[in-house]
C-alpha cells in the first residue's frame, strides 16, 4: 500500500475517525500516526469535521433493552442480571431493532474514538499533552504522490525535510531548493531538500517570521544552494498552520 499517496493517507484518516477500519489495518495506521506528522494532521482534521455534527444529535434516552443488549457485548452473563426493570422508560414510536443498533453503533464509535466529540483544539491534544505549534507542508509531484514533509515549529528557527516517497538523485552539479511562495511578494528559498531520509537544517529567523504570510512551498532543480529566482517546480504543496 502506497502511504505515500496523500488521497490514501486522507480516505484512511478519514476510515479510522469513524471507527471502520479495524483489525490489522488500524494498527498499521495506528503506527504510521505516531511517525508522520501530515497523518496526524489528516487525523485531527478528520475529527474536527465529524465532530461537529455531534452537536446537532438529539439525545435519546435508551430502553432497558439496549442497556441489555449492551452489557451482553461487553460483559460477562453473570452481570446483566442486574440489568433496569424492564418497564423503565420504553421509547414511543421507535423500532427497537433500529433504535439499539443506532444507540450501539454511537456507543461503539464514542468508546473507539473519543476524540471524535473535541473540538479541533482539544482533538490535538494526544497522550496528555498538545501537539506543538508548527507549520507543515506536504509537497508531490504532479500526479499526487507525496514526495516530502516539510515541518518547523511555530517560533522555531530549524526546519526538518523527511522524505516519504522515492525521489530520483539529481545529476551532478544540481540539487533540490526548497522555496516558500507568498500570497504577495517574491518567493525566496528555505534550503536544500534531500532525496533519502530526512534533513534538519537552520532557519535564518524564525518560523513565524518566516511563514506567516506563505501559502505555498516548492521544490525546484537549482544549480546553486541559493539561485535568484525558482526554476520549473517537481513537487509542490500548501504551507499550513498546525494550531
Amino acid at each position: 500500500m502506497n502511504y505515500s499517496d496523500p488521497h490514501l493517507v486522507d480516505r484512511l484518516a478519514s476510515a479510522y475517525v469513524l471507527g471502520t477500519l479495524s483489525g490489522a489495518a488500524r494498527r498499521r495506521f495506528e503506527r504510521l500516526q505516531r511517525d508522520r506528522a501530515d497523518v496526524q494532521l489528516a487525523v485531527t482534521r478528520w475529527e474536527s469535521r465529524l465532530g461537529s455534527l455531534s452537536v446537532h444529535v438529539p439525545p435519546v434516552r435508551p430502553s432497558p433493552r439496549v442497556w441489555a443488549a449492551i452489557a451482553a457485548c461487553t460483559t460477562p452473563a453473570a452481570a446483566t442480571a442486574h440489568a433496569a426493570p424492564a418497564g423503565w422508560l420504553r421509547p414511543a414510536g421507535f423500532g427497537l431493532g433500529a433504535l439499539a443498533a443506532g444507540v450501539l453503533a454511537a456507543s461503539a464509535l464514542f468508546m473507539a474514538v473519543p476524540t471524535l466529540f473535541l473540538s479541533a483544539d482539544q482533538a490535538a491534544m494526544r497522550s496528555g499533552e498538545r501537539l506543538p505549534q508548527s507549520y507543515v507542508g506536504l509537497l508531490s509531484d504532479a500526479q499526487g504522490n507525496g514526495k516530502l514533509l516539510v515541518s518547523s515549529l511555530r517560533h522555531g528557527r530549524t526546519m526538518t525535510v523527511k522524505v516519504i516517497g522515492p525521489i530520483a538523485a539529481p545529476p551532478p552539479g544540481q540539487r533540490l531548493v526548497l522555496w516558500a511562495l507568498p500570497a504577495e511578494g517574491p518567493p525566496f528559498v528555505l534550503g536544500t531538500a534531500p532525496t533519502a531520509g530526512t534533513a534538519v537544517s537552520q532557519l535564518p529567523a524564525s518560523s513565524e517570521q518566516l511563514l506567516s504570510r506563505v501559502s505555498k512551498l516548492a521544490v525546484t532543480l537549482e544549480a546553486t544552494d541559493k539561485p535568484a529566482t525558482p526554476g520549473p517546480a517537481l513537487f509542490t504543496g500548501n504551507c499550513a498552520k498546525l494550531w
